[in-house]
């Protein structure tokens, strides 16, 4: 140890130890003794100014949701699968039988993976289904207010290219000439990407984000980007509030508003979500259609807008589960510029035997969807609360998104004369929504702000009671391929243990009344007078079992027609 770092040591030890051993203020105003012959160092070093930061830069610690470790994982599903499970695959529909249908209606609310044979058999053209669907969008869009951005031009020679290429032989694949929708939290070059926010509806960023270049690269079509709550918050952004086709007096819920909304409406073939606490599976939930929310990590965010990086998840919002099936076939694995990402087996099984399936069932599951499970053969197995852990609360979340936002709130700031040292506390219980401010539980709940007063300390002690989290559930589910609960009920956990869940339709009834949505003291939503629509349940799956999940749901829905059923939209 050189003398200089001797001296150092030796004071910070002390000046540690004062507590016990003396006052700190004595020790502290002692000056530290220069070695002999030296004189202490009066060299001005430069400031230099930090790395300045905007929203996607990744943190080096990386979220990683397998107790043991993603190697551990990797390792022991070589071990019991082998590396050719590895392998990315995609799922490939059965061939088209029966007659086409004629009505472009008919053909709209036809399930992906249906028309995704009817484009690989030629019996319709990928130019005939994107003008059906760009039709509906322009006539729809003034009820359900979930476009931001109509790609038409775009979207037409992108179903010309496709066309051209199936002609030719050269078939890309099940997604080929399907026309979707891209929530706006991604970039497209050449294209406005908003977030939902006034301050960005102009803005272009001059990349494409990863799902983009994949869903281009399968033959996709992109026919409008739709809407997302401001800063992928709930169902209103700068254009308004996106409706539930289902029930108009609803909002289709957040933040992948718009994408639930598209896709119940039938004005897309599926959509593209995101979720960091509920974003998939809340509107999938409010709008009765098909989703699912990857297990964390499986899908990369890169060119999105981040909220929280261990938290963050990429997902396909859809009409059935071999549809979302489908799309999650080309878009999962690995992607070298999202450091969070992995790729495991996805092996999606339409006949897949629930007999041999380890199914937990909790007392507040919905009876019907259970009714119909132990119909198809599960066995299911009762389960009690689920793990939790003191003083876990929402974990690091608001640290991520004040980190995340921290280059746009010091500006608006600045702009406004913002205090952010002095800010007022949030109200309990936060104040709901109105007609006259839709966005007042936002307005007392400054998420991308509260987080800069966490201690890095505290953040850390998070992290660790956070993995201890993630260990317990582990543990609990270590004797179970998947559980099905009260719908929501696991969606604040799961976001911090990075469980996958399916939403799927399993009734046909007058929905429920929602509790406040996820924040301490939350109102709970004024009662409404609402129609009947699909009802929705969720299962959740083992860690990476995201290929039984779905196969799970698709068995529930191969007997049942209420993922089938259509809104009456008479614009």
């Amino acid at each position: 140890m050189t003398p200089d770092r001797r001296t150092f040591t030796l004071a910070a030890l002390a000046t540690a130890g004062a507590g016990y051993f003396g006052s700190a203020a004595a020790l502290r105003a002692q000056a530290p003794v220069s070695p002999a012959g030296t004189q202490p160092s009066t060299a001005t070093v430069p400031l230099v100014p930090p790395l300045p930061l905007g929203n996607a830069e990744p943190p080096a610690s990386q979220f990683q949701p397998f107790p043991g470790g993603t190697g551990a994982l990797l390792e022991s599903l070589v071990r019991e699968r082998g590396v050719a499970a590895f392998a990315r695959s995609p799922l490939l529909p059965h061939g088209w039988t029966g007659t086409v249908p004629d009505s472009d209606d008919d053909l709209a609310f036809l399930p992906a993976h249906r028309l995704s044979a009817l484009l690989r058999a030629r019996k319709i053209t990928a130019t005939r289904l994107t003008e059906v669907y760009l039709a509906r969008l322009r006539r729809l869009n003034p009820t359900l207010n979930c476009v931001v951005t109509l790609l038409e031009s775009q979207a037409l020679a992108e179903a010309g290219k496709a066309d051209a290429e199936i002609g030719a032989g050269r078939y890309r694949g099940p997604l080929h000439g399907l026309p979707y929708g891209l929530k706006d939290l991604f970039a497209v070059k050449g294209t406005p990407t908003t977030w939902g926010v006034p301050d960005f509806k102009d803005r272009v960023i001059d990349e494409d984000a990863e799902i983009v270049v994949r869903l281009r690269e399968a033959g996709a079509v992109l026919v409008a980007k739709l809407s997302t709550g401001i800063f992928a918050q709930n169902d209103q952004w700068y254009g308004g509030r996106t409706n539930n086709p289902w029930n108009l007096s609803q909002g289709s819920s957040g933040s992948s508003a718009g994408p639930a909304s598209a896709v119940a409406a039938g004005c897309v073939a599926f959509a593209i979500g995101t979720e960091t606490q509920g974003s998939i599976v809340s509107p999938a939930i409010r709008c009765g259609i098909t989703a699912l929310r990857p297990t964390f990590g499986r899908v990369s965010r890169y060119g999105g807008m981040v909220l929280a990086w261990s938290q963050d998840r990429v997902g396909p919002m859809c009409r059935s589960a071999e549809d979302c099936a489908m799309v999650f076939s080309v878009i999962h694995g690995v992607d070298p510029k999202d450091p969070s990402t992995i790729t495991t087996p996805f092996r999606f099984d339409r006949r897949v035997s629930l007999s041999r399936l380890r199914v937990g069932i909790d007392p507040d599951a919905p009876a019907a969807l259970v009714a119909r499970l132990k119909d198809l053969g599960v066995q299911p197995r009762e389960i009690g609360p689920r793990p939790t852990v003191p003083g876990i609360g929402q974990g690091s979340l608001s640290v991520e998104y004040a980190a995340a936002f921290d280059d746009y709130v010091t500006r608006k700031a600045k702009e406004t004369g913002l205090d952010l040292s002095a800010l007022p506390d949030t109200p309990i219980p936060t104040p709901p929504a109105s007609a006259t401010n839709p966005m007042a539980p936002a307005d007392w709940n400054p998420r991308f702000v509260n987080g800069r007063r966490v201690r890095g300390f505290d953040y850390l002690q998070l992290q660790r009671r956070r993995h201890v989290l993630v260990t317990k559930w582990g543990e609990f589910m270590k004797d179970l391929d998947m559980f099905i609960g009260a719908p929501s009920a696991d969606v604040a956990a799961n976001a911090q243990t990075g469980h996958p869940c399916v939403v799927l339709p399993y009734a046909f009834d007058v929905p429920p009344a929602r509790p406040g949505a996820g924040r301490p003291g939350a109102a709970a939503e004024p009662p409404q007078a609402l129609a009947a629509q699909p009802v929705c349940a969720t299962i959740v799956g083992a860690l990476y079992a995201d290929d039984l999940i779905l196969g799970v749901a698709h068995r529930v829905q191969d007997g049942t027609d209420f993922h089938a059923r259509r809104p009456t939209l008479s614009q």
